[in-house]
């Protein structure tokens, strides 16, 4: 308990006033968009999600308006005797072709963005998640370092400040010291797996949620590319306790990363790494 305490003191002030502190990602009242982009494939995400929008707007806009011109042009008291058409190929290859050319369309760049968002080969960091009932583990499997995080407990949360309540919700703040750290603008490899049942990671400000199964190594990765606090929770239901699964990551500074490895090195009695996150990792075995 006393290692923990000058722990987190010493995590207190490294990080103390530094650029991470500047932007909370959290939802807000009232929010209709999608969370703020903090990763390439978030932004990506954001992108189509956009773009399907304004073509499911124009489609709807179109079928509207088709139907209010039958409904007018061919009402009854405009019509008296009403027509015996039964077929027209023009038009039934016209409803079978454009929506084909729509789906096609729209498969393209969907595929392309389901290869680019399922791993990375340029990995500057590799961390595995370990999702239990109901907490996770934490790995860094190059820098020997490992940790569990779980939520915040209620009596604890009531203690913090007024300001430190807002940056860290009830139900998403984990335990001091037990958030995911990572650098800022570097390829992150993620392994997930889970040690009893599914279970599922997700941060949506990172566009990443991948299910987390025992006996199997799920992939993905993320970059972000602004320092700060991110929340996610577990999204696969997986007991009674399933939404007591926050995640909290924070992103900063490499320099700042290099100093979190070092002293949690230290005080797990590792051999210092040099240079972490300073170029390709290699992934454990699977």
């Amino acid at each position: 308990m006393a290692l923990a305490g000058l722990l987190g003191l010493g995590l207190a002030s490294l990080f103390a006033g530094g650029a991470w502190a500047e932007f909370v990602d959290l939802p807000h009242k009232g929010q209709m968009d999608l969370h703020e982009p903090a990763t390439p494939v978030m932004e990506r995400l954001v992108a189509l999600h956009t773009g399907l929008l304004w073509l499911i707007t124009v489609i709807t806009v179109f079928v509207m308006g088709l139907m209010a011109y039958v409904m007018v042009r061919f009402r009854a008291s405009a019509n008296p005797t009403p027509t015996t058409t039964t077929h027209n190929t023009l038009v039934e290859v016209a409803w079978t072709v454009i929506p084909i050319i729509i789906l096609v369309g729209i498969s393209i760049p969907s595929f392309r963005l389901l290869y680019y968002m399922d791993r990375t080969k340029d990995a500057g960091l590799t961390v595995k998640v370990t999702a239990n009932q109901w907490f996770w583990v934490y790995e860094y499997p190059d820098q020997k370092i490992e940790y569990e995080s779980r939520m915040l407990q209620k009596a604890d949360w009531e203690k913090l400040s007024a300001q430190d309540k807002e940056r860290r919700p009830w139900l998403l703040a984990v335990r001091d010291n037990d958030e995911l750290i990572v650098p800022a603008n570097v390829n992150v490899r993620v392994l997930i797996t889970s040690a009893d049942v599914m279970h599922a990671w997700a941060v949506p400000a990172f566009g990443v949620k991948q299910d987390a199964i025992i006996g199997r190594h799920n992939e993905t990765w993320f970059n972000v590319t602004k320092e700060g606090l991110y929340y996610g929770q577990c999204s696969q239901i997986c007991g009674n306790l399933h939404s007591y699964m926050p995640i909290a990551v924070r992103a900063v500074p490499k320099a700042d990363f290099d100093k979190w490895v070092a002293s949690r090195q230290k005080s797990a009695g590792v051999a210092p790494t040099t240079d972490v996150a300073g170029g390709p990792a290699t992934s454990p075995a699977r």
